[in-house]
């Protein structure tokens, strides 16, 4: 079955020492790494680290997801799409509040790999103002979104949950894609308010939810697949297998789980559904929410398959 990791990242630091393969994007300051617990994040995560994990766990394409609130990181990531055939889609950043959205989102889609660029997302959850989906300079901006078919990728926290209801009631014309179930209090073991609010979520039928994130809100070093499953059961049946998608948060995951692990929890907590319905979670919702274009990466003899690995 072709899987699709629906949500990952890269990075270099501009603290990280240089690498044995110095390339890909320019180095930036991520502040959010010098927050305690954060070391291990702290060096060079590319598409060739990636590899041989998500080769490994059969996934074939993926979708490559905005760290910074930085344009020219998604200049660059629509650039590291365009060199292969991996990247199915990258979800970037531009500023939703600026008069000249438009011309941004043009710009970006004239630049190499722009027809990879699939949506936005904006930090919402770093955003002190709770109702910060509701200003009226960000809802223009989701409706420029709207207009230029793209998704919005919802990275909100559970009290941001009823703006983001709000916002997705109030725009039915723009699909939105909820990140990591919103960032559940898997630790604790809560599962209300925010379970209540999920459901009032998910009967807005242009939302979508990735399966993604979990382990790192769980107790890392602590946290096994019936901790995860309350949540996870949530979803599913609040959003149903085809509007959920699969995705690792690699290599945030890293400071809970290795990748493997996360795809190993993601099949066990998907295990009671039909083949069918597993085949949406792992690669079909992706396909439809992000409108992903299918490409040839099963490769010939001598040619580069996934991840540019010679057959």
């Amino acid at each position: 079955m072709s899987r699709i990791d629906a949500h990952h990242h890269v990075w270099r630091p501009a603290s990280a020492p240089p690498s044995a393969t110095d390339h890909g994007p320019r180095r930036r300051v991520h502040a959010w790494l010098d927050a305690p617990g954060m070391y291990p994040l702290r060096r060079d995560f590319t598409l060739e680290d990636l590899a041989p994990a998500a080769g490994a766990a059969g996934v074939d394409r993926t979708v490559l997801v905005q760290v910074l609130p930085d344009v020219d990181e998604t200049v660059e990531f629509l650039a590291l799409a365009a060199a292969g055939d991996t990247v199915a889609g990258v979800v970037g950043w531009a500023d939703l509040t600026a008069d000249g959205l438009t011309g941004t989102l043009d710009a970006l889609r004239a630049a190499p790999g722009g027809d990879r660029l699939v949506g936005l997302r904006h930090l919402v959850q770093n955003e002190s103002d709770p109702g910060w989906l509701n200003r009226p300079d960000v809802r223009r901006g989701l409706r420029t979104l709207a207009r230029a078919g793209l998704t919005f990728d919802l990275l909100v926290l559970p009290h941001q949950l009823p703006a983001a209801i709000s916002a997705v009631r109030e725009l039915p014309e723009l699909t939105f894609v909820l990140d990591h179930l919103a960032k559940p209090p898997i630790a604790t073991g809560e599962l209300r308010p925010w379970a209540t609010l999920i459901r009032e979520l998910a009967a807005l039928p242009q939302v979508f939810c990735k399966l993604s994130g979990m382990v790192t809100e769980a107790e890392w070093h602590n946290w096994n697949v019936t901790a995860l499953r309350p949540y996870a059961e949530v979803v599913l049946d609040a959003f149903g297998p085809r509007r959920v998608m699969f995705g690792s948060d690699w290599p945030v995951c890293l400071l809970a789980a290795a990748y493997g692990e996360v795809v190993d929890a993601a099949e066990e907590l998907t295990a009671g559904l039909t083949a069918a319905e597993r085949s949406q979670v792992f690669a079909g919702t992706a396909e439809r929410a992000y409108r992903l274009v299918e490409r040839d990466v099963s490769g010939r003899a001598g040619d580069k398959g996934p991840w540019g690995v010679v057959r």
